[in-house]
């Protein structure tokens, strides 16, 4: 039962919260009458930041009176735009400077990063990936698998959870790798599972990669900007991520890469190359062979386009100004307490199916509903929550703490007890 201490604990925490202020610089979504909406939803887009309308601005005036000069002038030339944003975004994502790159979007990086890191020789062709990745991922490994002429059916080994459970346990990860470990090319997951909300021990799988000869890349489209990430210390090979859920980059934003400095100038190593990956020094000599640039850059292909980056800059410029290690201490206090409430109602039909603790996930809770009920989602959005709904009856609700506060958890699971009541 939530109980009137709660409200008290909430508005307490709002008014110690050393993060309150972040919540005035994001445009926050409103209602037809006006009203704030309810916004839990940043693992699926995250919200505007109020100098991101500037940004994009300054680029366009600088477009318009400067023309292709603007590649060259000004202190944020096009051709350097991206630099200060790759030095903050290797600190999200715990990374060197040199190992970081912004790029394309995130399945395109997917495609790019096997051309590189997946090189099966005889047995050893496996792809060890964790159960119900989000989609794309899967479409592009199986698409990879099948231009390589190989079956995917054969290659690819799933991580699952036992029956009746939606969370992959750490000894079950440990059985598949004494069994198939001697087979597998390439470990590639996603640092927090997208549908469940479980946040994976990428060191621990790193090392058992490594251990058994294979490469280890990461999806962190729901990691990066949601927990504490160590890329470079936990000697991952590759990464990948969007910038447009928790690091508010604006829709469909350009992709974050990241490659380990010990791949970094390796001999022998395959790699799709373009004009921007070039030896920037000589890039303007339109020479025919390509000399790549040192570092992740070399996987560069084409110029960012700059008003994405424009957009993007103002998501990342919080980040770096506030630090992961502030954040996540506020997002495990915040999930806790939506959990808390959660687990107060009296209804069978609700179950969390996300991790109970918080060092296994980021900041989102995944609730099945049981028959599943689109019902329930549907007057939560008409009621002012933005939620998300995934099948089959999931409900992915993410407080976000670059923005949400206690009391609207509060409020969140005050409406959805009541939807639940109504609906019964």
């Amino acid at each position: 039962m939530i109980s009137p201490d709660q409200i008290i604990f909430a508005e307490e925490q709002d008014r110690l919260d050393p993060l309150a202020f972040l919540r005035n610089q994001y445009n926050l979504p409103k209602e037809r009458d006006g009203s704030p909406s309810i916004y839990l939803c940043g693992n699926s887009l995250g919200l505007q930041p109020l100098k991101a309308h500037e940004y994009v601005s300054q680029e366009l005036n600088r477009w318009a009176a400067l023309g292709v000069k603007g590649h060259f002038e000004g202190d944020l030339s096009w051709v350097d735009y991206s630099k200060s944003m790759v030095l903050a975004t290797s600190k999200i994502v715990g990374a060197q400077a040199d190992e970081v790159t912004i790029m394309n979007t995130l399945t395109v990086n997917i495609h790019l990063m096997l051309v590189s890191f997946y090189r099966p020789e005889g047995k050893k062709n496996k792809i060890l990936i964790e159960h119900s990745p989000f989609p794309s991922d899967m479409y592009a490994l199986k698409s990879h698998l099948r231009f390589k002429g190989l079956d995917p059916h054969e290659v690819l080994i799933e991580l699952k959870p036992r029956h009746g459970e939606y969370i992959i346990r750490k000894e079950d990860i440990e059985t598949c790798f004494y069994d198939h470990g001697d087979t597998i090319a390439l470990v590639y997951v996603g640092s927090v599972n997208y549908l469940s909300g479980q946040a994976f021990d990428i060191s621990d799988l790193a090392q058992n990669a490594h251990r058994h000869g294979a490469m280890i890349g990461v999806d962190l489209a729901h990691g990066a900007g949601n927990i504490i990430l160590k890329l470079h210390d936990w000697e991952v090979d590759f990464a990948v991520w969007c910038h447009y859920k928790y690091l508010n980059g604006g829709p469909n934003s350009l992709a974050g890469c990241f490659i380990h400095r010990h791949h970094h100038g390796k001999a022998g190593m395959s790699r799709l190359e373009g004009w921007w990956g070039h030896d920037a020094q000589r890039r303007f000599l339109m020479e025919p062979d390509f000399i790549p640039m040192t570092g992740v850059q070399a996987w560069q292909l084409s110029g960012p386009p700059i008003l994405s980056l424009a957009g993007m800059r103002a998501g990342i410029e919080d980040f770096y100004a506030v630090g992961m290690e502030t954040l996540r201490a506020k997002s495990v206090i915040l999930t806790q307490f939506l959990q808390d409430l959660i687990l107060a109602i009296d209804d069978p039909r609700i179950r969390i199916i996300s991790p109970l603790t918080s060092d296994q996930r980021g900041c989102q809770l995944s609730i099945m509903l049981s028959p599943p009920d689109k019902k329930v989602f549907e007057a939560l959005i008409a009621s002012g929550v933005v939620v998300d709904w995934r099948e089959p009856g999931i409900m992915r609700v993410a407080p976000v703490p670059m923005y949400n506060s206690f009391e609207e958890v509060y409020k969140f699971v005050s409406i959805f007890k009541y939807v639940l009541k109504k609906q019964s």
